[in-house]
């Protein structure tokens, strides 16, 4: 596994902590958008059900899976991080492809779905970006640092909001994917063959580690 792809599991991994431990720390005369109460609502299911302790990892993973399927357009995220190689890439490829993105996902978030830290998160505002999302802009509150801004890329598909992206401090998640992806299938020799190998095997290794 690559450097950069190692930074960017730690990355995911950050997230997940983020939207596993917030808590939302706003004023009760607050009024939300409804893509603010979206995010909202993420951060209180997530909270509730999650970060519980005596569940098995089974139980966790069909958690974390679900809130997943529910609040983010994984098929979209996994496509834009896959770049002009889904275009060439057979049926077969990218339907084993999106079932090991997702995962890749799933088994990030649940590891860190065992560890709460306490941080709050205040939603801050939200504004359009381009015709068809809206950017909703937060700050994590550390106990022991400065806030971090982070943004919600949210759209609306098939009638429901949708996560397509998450901003850290102006690093996109999505895009920072795409640069991994693109990395693993140029060292080996443009094909996305090596990428599924590499998904693969993350994927044993994780059956193995659980």
């Amino acid at each position: 596994m690559t450097t950069i792809l190692k930074n960017n599991f730690k990355a995911l991994a950050f997230i997940a902590l983020i939207f596993s431990a917030i808590s939302f720390s706003t004023s009760a005369s607050a009024t939300f958008n409804k893509e603010e109460a979206f995010i909202q609502s993420l951060s209180d299911t997530a909270l509730m059900s999650l970060t519980e302790k005596k569940v098995s990892r089974k139980t966790r993973e069909d958690r974390v899976r679900e809130i997943l399927n529910k609040n983010f357009d994984i098929n979209t995220i996994g496509k834009f991080a896959l770049g002009l190689h889904w275009r060439t890439a057979s049926k077969n490829q990218k339907d084993e492809y999106l079932k090991l993105f997702e995962n890749m996902i799933v088994e990030t978030y649940t590891t860190r779905f065992e560890d709460y830290s306490g941080e709050t998160l205040e939603v801050k505002k939200s504004v359009q970006s381009g015709k068809r999302d809206v950017l909703v802009e937060s700050a994590v509150i550390q106990k022991d640092g400065p806030p971090l801004k982070l943004e919600w890329r949210v759209r609306k598909k098939n009638g429901s909001l949708r996560i397509i992206d998450v901003v850290v401090e102006g690093v996109s998640m999505s895009v920072t994917q795409r640069s991994d992806f693109a990395s693993v299938i140029q060292s080996g020799g443009g094909d996305i063959n090596a990428l599924l190998k590499m998904l693969r095997e993350r994927k044993k290794a994780d059956t193995k580690n659980s």
